[in-house]
């Protein structure tokens, strides 16, 4: 496993980070990450909904965006991996798609099979602190999650109502953090100095006649007219230090077969990122001395 890249907590501004929902289009947050780590730079803490919360709890865990690639690609690509990593677990595939409930997945049992052994553990001993969205069903509120095992609380997060099946945490019964808070960025922003969020949420396809649409597509448009207006309500009331909108709108919900495209058009913002870590964390670290302790003025520094 890749190591993590050094953390400078003396002498860098803390970063916190903010992975949205956005199901295959939030493959676009491995870009980001990719960011991090060519820099050098790492979150003090992550924020994340449904596919961000997949994403984010990789990281979190001490993958780093590398390996989170690696490990996706051959999943996402096609069904032969998924089946074979399922066919490896034959105890757990009566759990994972019950002969009462067929159309719906046991989200908790699904990313236990298909994530990395590193995210199958407790929010108390992850690399980076970790938040995660979900709603929960009998209060129609948001809630945040942050302690116990780490799977049950992303499939809360990533449970889209008719894909997956709510998940019961602590005799509360909890859905897909999207509905109320699909990019998490106001979680975090009290935790550190600067505020990163990646907002990957989708936009209605223009380029043909609204009655063409199929019956996915025009769900997929009410989803994101609420995603939008959420996201938009929490950024007029303090929005963070820079939201980053990858160019993947058009992607639908299931398109994760087309992972290395949604790669390549997230690059401009990947780049976009990039400067702005340069300028706003790397520009304002201090000098440091020999001892790696900040140099005083009027005194040299080493570099």
């Amino acid at each position: 496993m890749d190591a993590q890249p050094p953390f400078h907590p003396s002498s860098r501004p803390t970063v916190a980070l903010a992975l949205g929902g956005g199901a295959a289009r939030g493959l676009a947050h491995i870009a980001m990450l990719e960011a991090f780590d060519e820099l050098d730079i790492r979150p003090k803490v992550i924020a994340g909904c449904s596919i961000g919360a997949v994403i984010g709890s990789c990281y979190a865990a001490g993958l780093s965006a590398k390996e989170i690639r690696a490990h996706l690609a051959p999943l996402v690509v096609g069904k032969s991996a998924v089946v074979k990593r399922a066919l490896g677990h034959p105890l757990k595939l009566f759990k994972l798609w019950s002969p009462f409930r067929p159309t719906i997945v046991d989200g908790p049992t699904l990313l236990e099979i298909l994530l990395p052994k590193a995210v199958n553990t407790d929010f108390a001993n992850l690399k980076i602190p970790l938040h995660l969205m979900a709603v929960e069903y009998a209060s129609m509120e948001p809630v945040v999650l942050n302690k116990g095992p780490i799977i049950p609380a992303i499939a809360a997060s990533a449970s889209l109502p008719s894909l997956m099946r709510p998940v019961e945490i602590d005799g509360r019964v909890l859905f897909d953090g999207g509905f109320a808070n699909p990019t998490p960025f106001d979680v975090v922003q009290s935790e550190a100095d600067i505020t990163v969020a990646v907002d990957v949420g989708g936009k209605p396809d223009l380029r043909k006649p609204v009655e063409t649409h199929s019956k996915e597509e025009l769900w997929d448009g009410a989803f994101f007219a609420l995603f939008n207006a959420v996201v938009r309500e929490k950024e007029a009331r303090r929005a963070p230090d820079i939201l980053l909108r990858p160019d993947v709108g058009l992607y639908r919900t299931m398109d994760f077969p087309k992972m290395d495209e949604i790669l390549k058009k997230s690059a401009p913002e990947k780049q976009r990122l990039k400067q702005f870590l340069i300028e706003r964390v790397i520009g304002n670290a201090p000098a440091q001395g020999p001892s790696g302790v900040a140099a005083q003025e009027g005194t040299s520094s080493t570099i």
